[in-house]
């Protein structure tokens, strides 16, 4: 919230079918729980004619390697015998790097100079690997994600809660990433000053989200094989481009905006406030849940999935403390915005070595990029509801999908909430503080998620340690804790107002960030309290085939 949510294009990247997050980002997800259909009430997957696990990033479609061992051997890999094309670990690690990579959050980073090495390190180590590492052993015990993994651990209702809030975050991170569009669409016209005009904002996360939603209501995939491209080009190449400005403002001795002593590696203290932006670091680096499914697409994952993610937390911390470095180097402070500082920073460079004309042509790219995240996930998530939607835990009017197999008892209900949300925008004075708030939300319903998932993954081992993982964690109570502990401490940051901001003092920025969590997280519990026996739409042979196939390696 890449999103995200927030970093999805990854998985659209691997798998152009995956017009299905946010972001992430962000998570097409947990579709695999989804009934194949009958005549009368035909799946919503199977209806747009693909296969259920086609456009299902949390389904690898890779049968059980049948003679692997813990260790990652294998001694007959069914993928042998089909022929089946295996995941490299230099594949999986680019895969991560697209879906984690997001130019969004550099600018918040970017004041903090040198210290943003720190910063992005610590949570790399504490909740990226962590999360990446037990995703991965759930993924390849259980299909279904989130949903399936945490219910099969406490039960139907918190499963619910937990892929509830995987989608609500999703649907907050949806007008944040849209904001980010409008600013950079702004300087394309070269009226960069509006993107700081609320009224504007909001209207282009209005118009641009419902009309992506009526495109993802005629189904189809083509978005989602033009967003991979375009994901690239509006993400990695900026990145790049920055890396490079920076490397020769340094080079050539411009002036510096920001501290070059070994004194400024060490983030300043003043107060809880200033940390409190930090937890958007988090949620930069969420989504890995996503990609760790690709475990079963390798050969050896015990092995190699490890050395994939240690190259991909490396590759990552390069493609965002590299950038955000050259905007701290170009761009005053006082000129980093939290929703323009990347496109200040093109511009200062452009406009110092006379390219004024590449500033409007890179803001067309991110915006570009963002654009087709947004576009290429806006159905994703709601297909992890709708496969627990249709366990009978929400009503069947909030299951119903068109004729095109799309969910639209979701995504209208979706479209509205994005709606009230961007909202913010007009009724908050300060932009930046109105996009901080949202990633606030955002960030504090993923990691109530991430925390279940977390708790999940210990109790699994003990209470199901007959399922067979192609992959387990090593020390898992001690990784899993420390993704957990880290989960808990940004949550509750998530309720300090970062230092610097006005608009809310720091009571009301506590309280409105806590009547936006309860009210978009108490839903799923009023729900599951209220449920009928006929919300489950489902055959008798329909829930026997979800009970059947929720194992990746049912033989064992």
């Amino acid at each position: 919230m890449t999103v995200h949510m927030k970093k999805p294009l990854a998985v659209v990247a691997h798998n152009a079918s995956a017009a299905a997050h946010p972001g992430s980002a962000r998570f097409g997800a947990n579709a695999r729980t989804t009934p194949t259909g009958t005549a009368n009430n035909p799946s919503p997957i199977a209806s747009t004619g693909r296969s259920a696990d086609a456009g299902n990033p949390n389904i690898t479609g890779a049968p059980a390697h049948a003679g692997e061992n813990e260790a990652g051997g294998t001694t007959s890999s069914v993928a042998s015998k089909t022929g089946k094309a295996m995941m490299s670990v230099g594949q999986l690690a680019m895969l991560t790097v697209v879906a984690v990579a997001s130019l969004r959050s550099l600018p918040a980073m970017a004041d903090y100079g040198l210290a943003s090495i720190l910063l992005y390190l610590i949570p790399a180590v504490v909740f990226l690997v962590p999360t990446a590492l037990v995703a991965a052993e759930l993924a390849t015990g259980w299909k279904g994600g989130v949903y399936v993994w945490v219910r099969e651990a406490f039960g139907n209702r918190i499963g619910f809660l937990a892929i509830w809030l995987q989608w609500i975050q999703n649907v907050v991170w949806y007008p944040i990433q849209i904001a980010f569009i409008a600013v950079s669409l702004s300087y394309v016209f070269g009226m960069g000053g509006l993107g700081s005009n609320g009224v504007y904002v909001a209207a282009v996360i209005i118009v641009l989200y419902w009309a992506s939603t009526l495109v993802a209501l005629r189904g189809g995939n083509l978005f989602a094989k033009v967003g991979s491209v375009s994901g690239l080009i509006g993400t990695l190449f900026p990145a790049l481009l920055l890396i490079i400005f920076g490397a020769v403002w340094l080079a050539i001795g411009e002036p510096m905006h920001t501290s070059l002593h070994a004194s400024a590696l060490l983030p300043p203290w003043t107060g809880i406030a200033s940390i409190a932006l930090i937890v958007s670091n988090v949620l930069a680096y969420a989504g890995m849940e996503v990609n760790a499914v690709h475990a079963n697409d390798m050969e050896h994952p015990g092995s190699q999935f490890p050395r994939a993610i240690a190259l991909a937390t490396a590759l990552i911390l390069l493609v965002l403390v590299l950038p955000t470095l050259a905007i701290a180097f170009a761009v005053p402070h006082r000129e980093l915005g939290l929703i323009d500082g990347i496109n200040l920073a093109f511009k200062e460079f452009f406009d110092h070595f006379g390219m004024s004309w590449g500033t409007p042509v890179i803001s067309l790219l991110i915006a570009l990029g963002a654009f087709s995240s947004v576009v290429a996930w806006i159905a994703g998530p709601s297909r992890g509801l709708l496969s627990a939607a249709r366990t009978g835990l929400m009503p069947p009017a909030l299951q119903k999908h068109n004729a095109h197999g799309v969910q639209e008892g979701i995504l209208i209900p979706q479209g509205i909430i994005v709606t009230v949300l961007a909202l913010l925008f007009v009724l908050i004075p300060n932009g930046n503080t109105a996009f901080a708030t949202l990633v606030d939300m955002a960030t504090a319903l993923y990691l109530v998620m991430y925390m279940l998932m977390f708790a999940a993954a210990i109790r699994l081992r003990r209470t199901h340690a007959e399922v067979r993982r192609t992959y387990r964690v090593p020390a898992i109570r001690l990784v899993a804790g420390v993704g957990f502990v880290a989960s808990a401490a940004a949550f509750v940051l998530t309720f300090v107002r970062p230092a610097g901001f006005t608009g809310l003092n720091s009571v009301s920025y506590a309280i409105l960030v806590a009547v936006v969590v309860i009210v978009l997280g108490v839903p799923p519990l009023v729900l599951y309290a209220s449920r009928k026996p006929g919300w489950d739409l489902r055959s008798d042979a329909e829930r026997e085939a979800d009970a059947r196939d929720m194992l990746v390696n049912p033989e064992c």
